[in-house]
């Protein structure tokens, strides 16, 4: 075994059995609202494919990829490759990762819930969703230890109720011709609306409000959350993780530093495989992507309802487990299922379809079904995991950095895929998938290697698990390795 295995141990294993507490509901309606910047972020990704197939649409904005759609003569695989749609979709993640690094200072300064609160404001105006910086962070630091990797997937589900709320309305709006598009468009706005109310409800988390000094005011809170007065341990915990955290006045500055250099790669790593795991590109385009394998307008449409439900039903399945079975489980038993199921469609369309030739009904009843398998396998791994490690394995003083680290990257690398996948389909044709597969099988690799278990151990004592590690006690400064048996 590589190692990569070491759950709480020596300190943390004590810390974690002090910290007392349940799920309570004040947990639960904090994590439920949080969470819907989740959908914000879902209803975008799914929206924008299902508008992008609508010929109306691409009537309006897109004369060229419409006349192209309607040549017999030109190859399915290129139909759609056009960089000004393939901007309409990618644009949006551009902004995103602009107005994210200005999430950092706003949550370290002002709070989560401040953060929550803009990001809602700022989609409601038309900017971008920045406030995917700071809900994972903050239900990472809401829930309890034992309960953190389920109640920090409530982004996920969200995100993903958001992608399959967006193909139903894609696929009902389509009806209303020639304004259809714009409706789908514009209920956008309802679940930044949700959250920009529900956040002046949320309570700060006990975390932000002890590092920015309410000691007395976070201890309250985190009773509440508890449902306990017995959190010393916990809150002891909160304060001496403050005391240094208040002391770095420069995040970004002291995440380059060595001793962070585990949770750097993590924050990198963690958000660029999950997009390439390829799974955007089927959100982004699975309308788009199934209109190029043959499938007719309506019928497209219905099979990316299907993925987006598949979708949502996984993520509920990783909620069930990932704190049972852990982290590293749930993302290596993915990665091989993605792998399987990608080169299992890339031989289909490579064997049966061609530049001008239609999936037969049998092939393609395949291609959705494997298509499906993959989402599944995306939905209980990459998918939620892919956010709540990077939110969970930071210390304090560098939390806030760290998380507007992942979001950037995250939405750097959705960007870049948005933006070529059009492209890379007309040349690559079916081995697009075979692309992916190879990504995939490379970050298989990399958490059998590299990344600890996270499963049941304290966020205030995640630095402990990089001091074990096979590979990162090698790579930690002398005296952080050397303090690694406490």
């Amino acid at each position: 075994m590589a190692g990569g295995s070491f759950g709480p141990t020596g300190v943390a294993k004590e810390r974690a059995e002090q910290y007392q507490g349940k799920v309570t509901s004040y947990v639960i309606i904090a994590c439920l609202v949080a969470a819907t910047g989740g959908a914000i972020f879902g209803y975008d990704i799914g929206v924008s494919g299902g508008v992008t197939s609508m010929d109306e649409f691409l009537e309006e904005f897109f004369k060229t990829v419409y006349d192209k759609k309607k040549q017999a003569h030109e190859s399915n695989y290129c139909k759609y490759d056009d960089q000004g749609l393939a901007a309409f979709t990618s644009s949006l993640y551009l902004a995103g990762l602009v107005s994210t690094l200005a999430a950092s200072p706003i949550t370290r300064n002002y709070g989560r819930r401040a953060s929550i609160v803009c990001g809602g404001i700022s989609f409601l105006v038309g900017a971008a969703l920045n406030a995917g910086a700071a809900v994972p962070l903050y239900l990472s630091e809401v829930a309890p230890t034992h309960l953190r990797g389920g109640l920090n997937m409530m982004f996920q589900l969200a995100t993903t109720l958001g992608i399959f709320t967006a193909n139903m309305v894609n696929y009902g709006t389509q009806q209303l011709k020639p304004w259809g598009w714009r409706l789908s468009l514009g209920l956008a706005a309802f679940p930044a609306l949700l959250m920009t109310l529900g956040g002046y409800l949320l309570p700060e988390t006990p975390n932000s409000l002890v590092e920015r000094g309410l000691t007395d005011k976070g201890r309250r809170v985190l009773e509440k959350l508890r449902g306990t007065q017995n959190v010393d341990a916990e809150l002891q915990d909160m304060v001496d993780a403050s005391e240094l955290a208040n002391s770095i006045k420069h995040p970004f500055r002291n995440i380059l530093q060595k001793q962070h250099r585990p949770q750097l790669v993590m924050a990198v790593c963690m958000p660029m495989f999950q997009i390439l795991t390829g799974i955007n590109s089927i959100l982004f385009y699975a309308p788009v992507l199934f209109q190029t394998m043959g499938f007719g307008g309506n019928a497209s449409l219905y099979s990316s309802a299907l993925t987006g439900a598949v979708l949502v039903l996984s993520t509920l399945i990783s909620i069930a487990l990932v704190d049972k079975l852990g982290r590293r489980a749930l993302l290596i038993s993915g990665g091989v299922q993605m792998i399987i199921c990608q080169a299992i469609v890339s031989a289909i369309l490579g064997l049966k379809f061609g530049d001008d030739q239609a999936l037969s009904k049998g092939y393609s009843i395949v291609v959705v079904i494997f298509i499906c398998l993959f989402v599944v396998a995306f939905g209980w791994s990459w998918g939620p995991l892919g956010w709540t490690i990077p939110s969970e394995i930071f210390p304090l003083e560098t939390r806030s950095a760290g998380q507007s680290i992942t979001v950037a990257v995250n939405l750097l690398f959705t960007f870049i895929i948005a933006q070529a996948f059009l492209s890379m389909l007309c040349a690559f044709k079916f081995g697009i998938f075979l692309f992916f597969a190879g990504w995939v099988l490379v970050m298989t690799v990399f958490v059998y290697f590299l990344l600890p278990e996270t499963k049941g151990v304290p966020i205030e004592e995640m630095t402990l698990l990089w001091k074990r590690h096979w590979f990162w006690k090698k790579v930690l400064p002398e005296a952080e390795s050397n303090n690694s048996s406490v």
